[in-house]
């Protein structure tokens, strides 16, 4: 079934609230009552059943069942992308079934009790509507069973029109280098508007480098952050504003105990504009006399960025090391 999300998106985004972000770049902000509730009152008796009473349909009746055209599932409430069509299988259980979400944040999970049993129920993440069950007997490489009521989803085929709320929001990308990239992913992400920040490493000389080759200086490649934000919500300013906050500018090819050309302060710019509110940024800081030497961040065009290995991803939050960087949000 197909809402008319119009009027409900305008609601959405005058309602306040702490926005939540998917990696993926959608808004995943769980959604008020009022807002909830006026999706419901589209949504026939079986949907509304299933999706709001933790119905099931029966088995090989739904209408996604087989259906094999080329593009996303949504939910049937709120519009949020669940599911792919290139992770749908043919599980023989009567119910459309597949092997992975269409991202993880999209998808919330719970015990369910009922029947005499212990199952992981699926929801919306983002309007908690009902969506079936997973189940750890399906094909590799996940080896997951997500099971589905074709009522819960609304199939949307490439190249057909999408509603606003089954969009990503549209983002901008900002890369900053201070030090250590461990602390400032860690601090960045915190802003809010901020969807996602991935350490890595660029401006160098060669490709694909790995965290052993940066450290020996010779590759000249720094060690950046990338930040993927809302610029709705977060200016590209706040964030260079907090990123200066973040580290000492006036240190050349060091930060704090670390020390190399992978260590270096800058700003690697993707826009004219970014150039330009980076430049007169830190003619404001100089003209300030906040620092008592002169500011040494480089303000370059960005180049390839080279995601860094996946220890170095959160290392903050999986390790809980502490790090010299500073919180700019305190």
């Amino acid at each position: 079934m197909l809402v008319n999300y119009i009027p409900i998106a305008l609601a959405i985004l005058l309602e306040p609230k702490v926005l939540m972000y998917s990696k993926a770049g959608y808004d995943i902000t769980p959604l008020s009552p009022e807002t909830k509730n006026a999706l419901l009152e589209n949504l026939d008796e079986e949907t509304f059943r299933v999706t709001q009473k933790a119905g099931t349909e029966q088995p090989f009746c739904g209408t996604l069942l087989d259906n094999k055209k080329d593009g996303f599932y949504a939910c049937s409430v709120c519009g949020l992308p669940l599911f792919s069509s290139e992770h749908k299988y043919t599980s023989g259980t009567g119910w459309p079934s597949f092997f992975t979400t269409f991202a993880p944040e999209h998808v919330a999970t719970k015990k369910d009790r009922s029947h005499g049993m212990v199952r992981t129920e699926i929801l919306c993440a983002r309007c908690d509507a009902h969506l079936g069950h997973e189940f750890e007997d399906g094909p590799k490489p996940t080896g997951k069973r997500y099971c589905l009521n074709s009522v819960s989803l609304h199939f949307f085929e490439n190249g057909e029109d999408i509603p606003d709320l089954s969009k990503p929001i549209e983002t901008e990308t900002a890369y900053f280098a201070g030090g250590c990239f461990w602390g400032i992913e860690h601090y960045l992400q915190k802003g809010e508007g901020v969807i996602n920040v991935e350490s890595g490493y660029m401006q160098g000389l060669t490709e694909s480098p790995t965290y052993k080759d940066v450290c020996t200086g010779m590759t000249k490649h720094a060690e950046t952050v990338k930040v993927t934000f809302d610029p709705k919500v977060i200016s590209f300013k706040t964030l260079l504003a907090a990123f200066m906050k973040m580290h000492d500018p006036t240190q050349i090819n060091r930060q704090g105990p670390d020390y190399g050309t992978q260590y270096r302060s800058g700003i690697w710019f993707t826009s004219k504009e970014q150039q330009e509110t980076s430049v007169d940024f830190i003619k404001e800081l100089t003209d300030s006399e906040l620092y008592d030497a002169k500011i040494a961040t480089e303000i370059e065009a960005a180049k390839k960025f080279y995601p860094a290995e996946d220890v170095h991803q959160d290392y903050i939050e999986k390790t809980g090391r502490s790090c010299h960087v500073k919180n700019p949000w305190d």
